[in-house]
């Protein structure tokens, strides 16, 4: 029984997870729901839960950090369950995975220590990673771009296509031409927009984004969190509009564009205020 694991250290208490994911996809005896689940409709939950991961540590609760930690741990373990019954794979092959892949990727500590700095391994991280796409490369014209995942986040990858064009050379040096090039892309969208078509709006769009997150790239910082900051601002500012115009007796929604723009600049002096 699944109740009998003395789950007091790691390995025991993986034991046990492992031994719960197992009974839940017992065949008759299981969790009816786990049993019809397959990797295609379990995906977008291990996306949910590595997005509340972040959210988590983003918000500094480590409760919740600690609970969200073990929803993706979960998933990982559903995912080696199905792979097991498939004959594919196991949790075993994952975790030795994994573990030999840091063994490999980190030879200055395990196989000959060297006091490099965090720069200079990040790039001799991306070498060893290089090699090992090469290596599994199952076309004869391998690409600097392999490897990056279709299903990230759009801006997220972005970022990925764009650091790995830049290992191979194709990258601007500097920031100062990134800001012409948003210039150009500006006004190819406004001249999208002119022509009426949707699929060039949308494509012109793109590459407005596209542009803005080399940009980002370029100025180290990375583009998803400060799209993450962008959100939070809006949302906190809303909301505060929200209660402004609560307190003053009125309905937000109800006001004109002019009103309410009147209460967002409000608010913003507001958070610009001396205490």
């Amino acid at each position: 029984m699944t109740e009998s694991f003395d789950a007091s250290s790691p390995a025991r208490a993986f034991l046990k997870l492992i031994d719960v994911m197992s009974k839940l996809r017992t065949p008759v005896s299981g969790c009816p729901w786990d049993l019809e689940q397959t990797y295609s409709t379990i995906a977008p939950y291990t996306i949910e839960e590595a997005y509340e991961v972040a959210d988590a540590i983003e918000r500094g609760d480590m409760a919740d950090l600690k609970e969200e930690l073990g929803d993706l741990l979960f998933q990982v373990v559903f995912h080696s369950q199905m792979a097991a019954e498939d004959g594919a794979f196991d949790i075993t092959d994952v975790t030795n995975g994994i573990a030999d892949k840091m063994v490999r990727r980190h030879p200055h500590v395990f196989r000959s220590p060297d006091d490099r700095s965090a720069v200079e391994q990040t790039h001799a991280w991306e070498r060893i990673k290089a090699d090992e796409r090469a290596s599994k490369a199952s076309h004869a014209s391998p690409s600097a771009l392999d490897g990056v995942a279709i299903s990230l986040p759009a801006l997220l990858r972005a970022e990925k296509l764009q650091n790995r064009a830049a290992r191979v050379g194709f990258d601007w040096t500097e920031a100062e031409p990134i800001f012409d090039k948003l210039t150009e892309e500006t006004q190819e969208v406004r001249d999208a927009i002119q022509s009426g078509i949707r699929d060039d709006i949308e494509d012109e769009l793109g590459d407005l984004l596209f542009v803005a997150a080399n940009l980002s790239r370029r100025l180290d910082v990375d583009p998803e969190q400060a799209l993450r900051r962008a959100n939070a601002k809006f949302e906190r500012r809303f909301r505060a509009m929200e209660a402004e115009a609560t307190a003053d007796g009125v309905i937000f929604a109800d006001l004109g564009l002019e009103e309410q723009e009147a209460y967002w600049q409000r608010v913003k002096r507001g958070e610009k205020a001396p205490d």
